[in-house]
């Protein structure tokens, strides 16, 4: 019982922060020289910030349902250290960069293309955070088969 709680939970973490991180990270990819794009982002990360922490709290509980009686080697040490990379990029985002282009949201400079230097920040955390999670999707999914008969 445990392990399909486990599994669904694990799968549903990545389909829902993986989802929200790829919809912003697009729209995040648009907006670095678009005025328009660069608004919507700010409006959309009100959103997909959310799901995204909601998806790491689902993979990371389906996870250790998932690895429960796994010794911490191999692909589970993996995921707990992609996990433990992602919530400190997503601290990183969520109480640095957040709280700036919200107050560029209330100062009416939305749609003003964002400085140089928060711009790089960003791009670094996106691909921190899009190698992350692809590489837990493609880690699990290789664990998964790997338990196959045959």
């Amino acid at each position: 019982m445990f392990e399909v709680l486990g599994l669904f939970l694990f799968l549903a973490g990545f389909v829902v922060g993986l989802g929200a991180v790829t919809v912003v990270d697009l729209m995040g990819f648009l907006g670095r020289r678009s005025g328009y794009w660069t608004e919507a982002t700010i409006r959309a990360h009100k959103v997909t910030k959310p799901l995204i922490w909601l998806g790491m709290v689902l993979a990371v509980v389906g996870g250790v349902l998932t690895y429960l009686h796994e010794p911490l080697v191999g692909i589970p040490l993996l995921h707990v250290c992609i996990a433990a990379v992602l919530v400190v990029n997503g601290a990183y985002l969520s109480l640095v960069v957040s709280p700036e282009l919200l107050a560029r949201e209330r100062m009416g400079k939305a749609s003003h293309m964002l400085p140089g230097s928060l711009q790089r920040k960003i791009i670094v955390s996106l691909i921190v955070s899009d190698v992350g999670w692809w590489t837990g999707l493609l880690l699990l999914v290789v664990y998964l088969v790997d338990g196959l008969p045959g």
